[in-house]
């Protein structure tokens, strides 16, 4: 799925052009789903948590029993490398992916070994700050460990994530606030979320049902950094009707203030632009 206007892709060994083809009709991932990824961002000449991107790439390959070919740093060379080749002030969406190749003896699992790797740099710009979301509830829930590979980012978990997104568009909203198989708030179909009440912060506890991300745990360590109080707990829906604030977490966009959740309105608040600053900040800070 090309979404950017310029794309560059390594595969085997080199930088091409173009959103090249990288996999064939019987590969164990094109029929068996075998495939993982990563997102980070490049954006005003820096690369935040790159190291930390590259290290969750591999751990999510070895969560689908794959073989990583590259350590994080070889992984971080190449995509700095494939960087160059961009035009100065691009954001780009920066995208390291295994896939298995072969089955093993009982077909269904990957050949450990078979992994393939590619990068895919696709140039997509920056949310502007005053982008917004809107949230519902989806009767669709997230998986539990016992039943999916939640501990990896994985493609194959991507269905259940579209489906709460077509529910939430279809009821005139951008996105859904998703409950874990206990029934409390565990994230949004596509991003960490956090609530803000009487000025502190809240965020759902990491309870193995959802990547806790990068971005969600660097605004975590600069809120604290800043003085503020962020509580990692146990939230429900009742909590976000009565919050002040709502504001998501994601690689692609960094910070999304919430407006509204079903027929709870909520401003673009102070702690959410707060956020934003200390993340930029932060980002400058890194060289």
């Amino acid at each position: 799925m090309a979404v950017g206007r310029t794309i560059r892709t390594f595969f085997n060994g080199s930088w091409q052009n173009g959103n090249t083809a990288v996999m064939r009709a019987a590969d164990h991932a094109m029929w068996l789903g075998s495939s993982v990824f990563d997102g980070a961002r490049f954006f005003d000449g820096r690369t935040p948590d790159l190291d930390l991107h590259c290290a969750r790439t591999n751990a999510s390959a070895e969560a689908l029993m794959m073989t990583p070919t590259l350590s994080p740093a070889q992984m971080a060379e190449i995509i700095r490398d494939g960087l160059a080749g961009f035009a100065p002030g691009a954001a780009v969406y920066i995208r390291p992916m295994y896939w298995a190749a072969d089955g093993d003896e009982t077909l269904i699992a990957p050949k450990a070994d078979s992994t393939e790797f590619a990068v895919c740099l696709e140039e997509i710009p920056m949310a502007a700050p005053e982008a917004s979301a809107t949230l519902t509830r989806t009767r669709f829930r997230r998986p539990v460990l016992e039943s999916a590979v939640v501990n990896a980012k994985a493609g194959c978990l991507y269905p259940n994530n579209a489906r709460m997104l077509r529910e939430a568009r279809s009821k005139g909203f951008s996105n859904a606030l998703v409950l874990d198989a206990m029934g409390n708030v565990a994230e949004t179909a596509t991003t960490n979320v956090f609530m803000v009440r009487d000025g502190e912060v809240f965020t759902p506890i990491p309870n193995g049902t959802f990547l806790a991300g990068i971005t969600r745990a660097r605004h975590i360590s600069n809120l604290r950094a800043d003085g503020m109080t962020v509580h990692e707990c146990v939230l429900g829906y009742r909590d976000f009707e009565e919050a002040d604030e709502i504001f998501l977490s994601g690689n692609m966009s960094k910070v999304t203030p919430v407006t509204a959740f079903d027929d709870c309105r909520y401003q673009a608040g102070p702690v959410a632009k707060r956020v934003r600053d200390l993340y930029w900040d932060w980002a400058a800070s890194q060289g």
